[in-house]
């Protein structure tokens, strides 16, 4: 087993007033030469927004990004024609491909909290694609709920990369085992909220830890806790 371990105190982290921000890698005006990416994981971006503010439109392309709310709504609309808000319980999905531009706007007056995923996609310049679907927060007790597959037939919603997203809320005790599916790919967890023993190492709320050239990787949740795991190849 290879592993990396990113410790939450040692994200970026900058206050712009109306946004505060946590970068998990290089971003923006932040270059971390030993933190560019994992994988073809880019970006793990930790925002929370003020209420009535939000990014101007802006372009993006070939990148598979992926939002999920954490708590707050947040409003969208691209050069694509789309326009819909997003809450807890949804999940977003744009597939920059060829070009696209976007907004991003919170529409309540209290804080929106998100993360905002970027993945390289293995089909370069492909036509733009959105989606946002509803997910089923019940299936995450004690259980890793797919959220991101290469498959459009799976659960979840899909992206243009051999890459997952799981979700899983434990109990305290409760133990997971997460399977790879490729021996290409490795895992990046975070523990969104609570305290999860991972290969019997501990780590608290947004602690997170890369692991590679394994099979199968253990979670003990050590008090109720709330974790992600994003699997990507190292290779691409």
């Amino acid at each position: 087993m290879k592993k990396i371990v990113h410790r939450a105190n040692t994200r970026n982290s900058a206050d712009f007033g109306w946004l505060k921000v946590n970068h998990s890698f290089s971003f923006a005006n932040w270059y971390d030469p030993n933190k560019i990416n994992f994988g073809a994981l880019r970006v793990l971006n930790d925002d929370t927004i003020q209420g009535q503010k939000g990014f101007d439109t802006h372009p993006h392309d070939n990148m598979e990004i992926i939002t999920i709310p954490l708590s707050g709504p947040l409003a969208h609309r691209d050069s694509m024609g789309n326009s819909s808000t997003i809450k807890e319980g949804e999940i977003q999905v744009m597939s920059a491909g060829s070009g696209v531009r976007h907004s991003e706007f919170n529409p309540s007056d209290d804080f929106t909290n998100l993360f905002q995923i970027w993945i390289f996609p293995n089909k370069r310049n492909v036509e733009p694609r959105y989606d946002q679907i509803a997910i089923d927060t019940s299936k995450m007790k004690n259980n890793f709920l797919q959220l991101i597959s290469p498959f459009p037939e799976d659960e979840g919603s899909w992206i243009y990369q051999n890459a997952w997203i799981h979700m899983a809320e434990m109990e305290e005790g409760k133990e997971l085992t997460y399977a790879m599916h490729s021996n290409e790919n490795g895992i990046y967890a975070m523990v969104v909220d609570g305290e999860v023993a991972i290969q019997n190492e501990i780590f608290d709320k947004r602690d997170a830890i890369g692991i590679w050239d394994e099979k199968e990787v253990k979670f003990t949740a050590n008090k109720n806790s709330k974790i992600m795991v994003i699997e990507v190849p190292m290779e691409f």
